[in-house]
């Protein structure tokens, strides 16, 4: 259920802003949305896994808050993000 290490610096290379960027708010949902498609996909299978379920819960709600200041902070950014992951409709 965790994601691997080649996936993860996959992830961070696709969504970075500069070489050495490991943190900022893209590379960090991008992260979190990776977690969240494998933990839904866990759930699938075994529905009665609720310690997993709130560990979702929790992963969708850190990740609605980084999107939330990402949109206060700069909408053209957000709007790239939210594109290229396929989040909204």
């Amino acid at each position: 259920m965790t994601i691997t290490a080649e996936a993860k610096t996959g992830v961070i290379s696709q969504y970075r802003q500069h070489e050495t960027d490991t943190g900022s708010p893209e590379v960090q949902v991008a992260i979190l949305t990776s977690r969240i498609q494998e933990l839904t996909e866990h759930l699938k299978i075994n529905k009665k896994d609720h310690a997993a379920r709130r560990g979702l819960l929790k992963m969708v709600g850190r990740r609605a808050s980084l999107l939330k200041y990402l949109t206060k902070s700069d909408r053209p950014r957000y709007q790239k993000l939210i594109a290229s992951l396929g989040l909204r409709k």
